[in-house]
């Protein structure tokens, strides 16, 4: 689908554009200027005085047509602030040209980002009521009140498991990134590497991750910083042995400060065919009781189709093993729209899971990612259409309520089937408080290992620095000691500025 955009020559407007018709069509080409043949042509007029008017008319090739406008006022702030409402308003008007044309109701209205919640939490942190809050999602982008309720249900889920959610920016989170696996699955971009055959890699990897660990860690306790939660990613955690386990988590408790009184550890076991007794006994040794076993079909043909080795008895066979050898909080994913599987499909997970009934319940919408090998061969691995993914959607959701879950966190992808989102669900009392830092972005988190993507949160001001360690074991043992220096400066600057700060306020 090409889509020819006039009256709009700020190329700042063609990513938002583009990720708009992203929603509509599975195949778009979004033009700004210079395109004499398309499917769809838009024209806008765009007006600026004391107030935005924003107006567009869209044709196509087959004679339809729509027309759309919005009014606000241009707010007195910089000019990227001001740019911002603008662009806000563009994509209101494109947004609802297109639903016109389509007839296709986009639930998210002009969001496209991963982090709906975190606009609400804004809203609600600057004072305004909840009516208030609601009514600006509601008129200002296009947020049906479905979606509206939820978001009100996981903020208030987040500030029950985190009642000083607003006041942890001067803690932080650590992200341990183990970019080994037994397998690469179809729909994966993490940095994940088939173990088998690696373990110089996985020898050179560890002894890096673990210099991290006592660097960060030093920092941390010479400048009395806290660290709120602990998560063991990948990659797959447990796919190193029991012994590497054991000698990890013992650098933990060596390294870093009060390991005792951090709030949350998890390690993720997704993978049932990683899962053993020994490693399980390790994990009980220095008391992490929250993991990860992840299913994400329950259907065997499913499991074949994308890459995932274990079976439907082992991942059953691993939850009971797991819970006898003291898990007490395991989480489990589910993943909507796998290719092959329909509404009946997803039902069947559903009823096997009810059999285990982990604390909480993570239900993802399969994404296309770029860099995946579904996304590649895309005519291999087909996948249901957008009506009967919201049913599954539908059914996820009465399902979790109906089992006493409540939704606490969610996020969003890019190319996510239905324009839907990934859904974490809990019982009362064991939300996974990792996943709300990651989503809300109220602190800094620390990046250790490979892949590990840091993200340093400037305390007063919110704003987001980005620093990933390289995505290969053999570039990351090379280079981990650079790596870890550039971290602690970044550290420096912004808990620096945080202390100057505190000693110009009035007492």
């Amino acid at each position: 689908m090409r889509i020819a955009i006039n009256g709009l020559d700020d190329e700042r407007f063609g990513r938002p554009l583009q990720n708009i018709a992203n929603l509509f069509f599975e195949e778009s080409e979004v033009f700004l200027t210079g395109l004499t043949e398309a499917d769809i042509t838009a024209d806008f007029q765009l007006s600026l005085t004391d107030s935005i008017l924003v107006s567009a008319k869209l044709h196509t090739i087959k004679l339809e047509q729509a027309e759309s406008s919005y009014k606000t006022e241009l707010p007195l702030a910089s000019e990227k602030e001001q740019f911002k409402e603008i662009k806000k308003c563009v994509s209101y008007v494109f947004v609802d040209v297109l639903q016109q044309l389509t007839g296709i109701v986009q639930k998210w209205g002009i969001l496209t980002g991963i982090r709906p919640t975190k606009l609400l939490h804004k809203k609600l942190q600057e004072g305004k009521s909840q009516e208030e809050a609601h009514a600006e999602l509601r008129e200002g982008y296009m947020i049906s009140d479905e979606k509206i309720a939820l978001m009100q249900n996981i903020v208030e889920r987040q500030l029950a498991a985190v009642p000083d959610l607003y006041s942890v920016k001067d803690e932080v989170s650590i992200y341990i990134g183990i970019p080994f696996c037994p397998t690469k699955c179809a729909y994966c971009t993490f940095p994940a590497y088939a173990i088998n055959g690696r373990q110089g890699s996985v020898n050179s990897f560890l002894g890096g991750l673990h210099y991290e660990m006592r660097e960060i860690g030093n920092w941390l306790k010479e400048r009395n910083i806290k660290i709120t939660t602990v998560y063991y990613g990948g990659g797959t955690p447990t796919s190193i042995t029991a012994e590497e386990m054991d000698m990890l988590y013992e650098e933990m408790y060596t390294s870093f400060p009060d390991v005792e009184n951090i709030r949350e550890i998890t390690v993720e076991a997704g993978r049932p065919d990683t899962i053993t007794p020994e490693k399980l006994t390790v994990l009980k040794k220095w008391k992490i009781d929250r993991i990860s076993v992840n299913p994400q079909s329950y259907i065997p043909e499913t499991l074949k189709a994308i890459g995932r080795h274990h079976t439907v008895e082992e991942t059953i066979e691993k939850f009971h093993l797991s819970r006898e050898k003291g898990m007490n909080n395991i989480n489990m994913d589910l993943i909507i729209g796998l290719p092959g599987e329909g509404l009946p499909e997803f039902n069947v997970t559903l009823n096997e899971t009810e059999k285990l009934m982990p604390e909480s319940l993570t239900v993802h919408t399969l994404s296309f990612k770029r860099a995946s090998e579904m996304t590649r061969n895309k005519q291999k691995y087909k996948v249901a259409p957008r009506e009967e993914v919201e049913r599954m959607m539908e059914a996820a959701e009465s399902w979790t309520a109906s089992h006493g879950y409540a939704p606490y966190y969610l996020y969003r992808q890019k190319n996510i089937l239905g324009n839907l989102e990934n859904v974490g669900y809990s019982v009362p009392g064991q939300e996974s408080i990792y996943n709300i830092m990651i989503m809300e972005e109220v602190q800094s988190i620390i990046g250790l290992g490979c892949g590990a993507a840091s993200k340093f949160m400037e305390p007063e001001t919110g704003k987001i620095t980005h620093f990933a360690n390289p995505k290969d074991p053999k570039t990351y043992n090379d280079n981990f000691e650079s790596y870890t220096k550039q971290k602690i400066e970044i550290l420096e600057q912004l808990f620096a500025k945080d202390k100057d700060l505190k000693r110009k306020m009035p007492s």
